[in-house]
């Protein structure tokens, strides 16, 4: 039988096969195409210049051994290298197996035209159109540890932020997970930390991210064809800052990559902080590899402010504004709104913009007023067991069969407004409202969201159910 590219490539993917991992190997070698065999050289087509590096620099070895066996000790393997709109008419790049007594080198034999040195990896930051190479950190220079007020309730975390800041990738907090709930800093520390390692390390490259732009930009890469140059460029990142990770709840794929980015990293001795909404051991549909690597370092908790700090919070804001507010005031909001470092901020703005604009003096019965309101309005955090269950005896049912697969009409509809007034009033994912919601998907949700909105617009009845539950939850 005649050797053809097809059938030397097939024979060197079954021992590579056996040798990797079956991720490294779906990643790495699936999208190579054999294009040609003369002799003792194999031509292989790969994606882009980053990916035929990544195999140099990796799979070098095993490559060599894969070819030796099939063409003999003189075994060639040329890259053709396709980029993406570009330069996809250059010679392809020829590699000389090395022979099993010598020691492969990474680029030996490489001829690379000029102009291919120019391409960049591909930027996920970067606008269609707009050419720029440098990766921007995406990070708020006012968020600094100076402006961050320590007490008991966040010791923990800020000196463990100081710590990974002074010394990246070089302690035991590797990845840094910070976690609390809504308005305690949790974003505050971590681009403190970023604006920290720029000052004191201007040749590490520092990215700040949410997790929801994360998710977009892989789903982007995957339906552009272009998911390892979002994987290479994550990995050339010094210090990862990802935001809000429970909102990778549920989504598979987008955990998958990032499992494999975290590990790039961390092996790397790259560091990695993280920010969530919860301790990993109370994460929903994140799997358990991923938790585990969310354990490996350090997870610090963000708790409520006590009296005393929320009094100095006040103080540090009406300093850098320049405003001056009597004790009395200070210490009546601080009493009084104990939730959150945001409210705190809050009512202080309002407080400052109705004294401005309605030309007034602060006094202690402005401030009783702001802080009614803003009390009426955040009193208290609403769950969605909570939603639940206000819906099920709106109904006069019982959450169990709220919960179930029963298809009649109007057990669907209240399933429905569950999980609409779970969407509108909580800051939990798709995934994690369906989860607790009948162990429905995020799509269940999207669906039944879309379908309250219509029935509101176009239901007498149905406005009417969302109404008065509106008022049993708000009131």
């Amino acid at each position: 039988m005649t050797n053809t590219a097809s059938t030397v490539w097939q024979a060197c993917l079954s021992f590579i096969k056996d040798n990797i991992k079956p991720q490294a190997y779906k990643t790495w070698f699936e999208p190579i195409i054999p294009i040609k065999l003369s002799a003792d050289a194999l031509t292989i087509q790969v994606p882009s210049k980053f990916f035929y590096e990544w195999l140099e620099e990796h799979y070098i070895k095993l490559l060599r051994v894969a070819l030796v066996r099939e063409l003999g000790k003189d075994a060639k393997l040329i890259y053709d290298v396709r980029m993406e709109n570009a330069y996809s008419s250059k010679q392809p790049h020829t590699v000389k197996i090395p022979s099993s007594n010598r020691k492969p080198m990474y680029g030996q034999n490489i001829s690379v035209p000029l102009e291919l040195n120019k391409r960049e990896l591909r930027n996920p930051f970067i606008i269609p159109g707009i050419q720029k190479v440098k990766i921007e950190s995406q990070l708020n220079p006012n968020y600094n540890f100076d402006n961050f007020i320590e007490g008991d309730a966040n010791r923990l975390a800020r000196s463990a932020g100081i710590a990974v800041a002074n010394k990246p990738g070089g302690t035991s907090f590797n990845p840094l997970l910070i976690y609390g709930g809504v308005g305690l800093g949790k974003t505050h520390i971590a681009q403190a930390i970023g604006v920290e390692i720029k000052n004191k390390y201007a040749d590490k490259t520092v990215l700040y991210i949410s997790a929801e732009k994360f998710t977009q930009q892989y789903i982007d890469a995957v339906k552009t064809n272009s998911r390892n140059d979002f994987i290479h460029f994550y990995q050339m990142i010094d210090v990862l800052l990802i935001d809000d990770v429970q909102f990778l709840s549920g989504k598979t794929g987008t955990q998958d990559v990032f499992f494999h980015i975290f590990n790039h990293l961390h092996q790397n001795g790259k560091q990695v902080v993280l920010t969530s909404d919860k301790a990993p051991v109370d994460m929903q549909d994140i799997e358990q590899r991923l938790l585990s690597r969310f354990k490996w370092g350090l997870s610090a908790e963000l708790q409520t402010p006590d009296f005393e700090t929320r009094i100095s919070i006040l103080q540090n804001k009406l300093y850098r504004d320049g405003v001056e507010m009597p004790d009395e005031i200070i210490e009546y909001i601080a009493k009084h709104i104990k939730s959150n470092v945001r409210e705190l901020e809050g009512v202080l703005i309002s407080m400052i913009a109705q004294a401005s604009f309605n030309k007034k003096e602060f006094t202690l019965m402005l401030t009783k007023q702001i802080v009614d309101k803003f009390v009426k309005n955040t009193n208290r955090e609403i769950s969605i067991e909570h939603i639940q269950k206000t819906v099920s005896k709106y109904f006069e049912i019982d959450l169990a069969t709220l919960q179930s697969k029963t298809r009649k009409r109007h057990i669907v509809q209240a399933r429905q407004l569950a999980m609409f007034f779970a969407k509108r009033m909580t800051k939990a994912s798709l995934a994690s409202i369906g989860a607790q919601i009948g162990k429905r998907d995020h799509a269940t949700v999207l669906h039944a969201c879309k379908t309250v909105n219509n029935l509101t617009e176009t239901d007498k009845q149905f406005r009417k159910y969302v109404e008065d539950i509106t008022k049993k939850l708000t009131f």
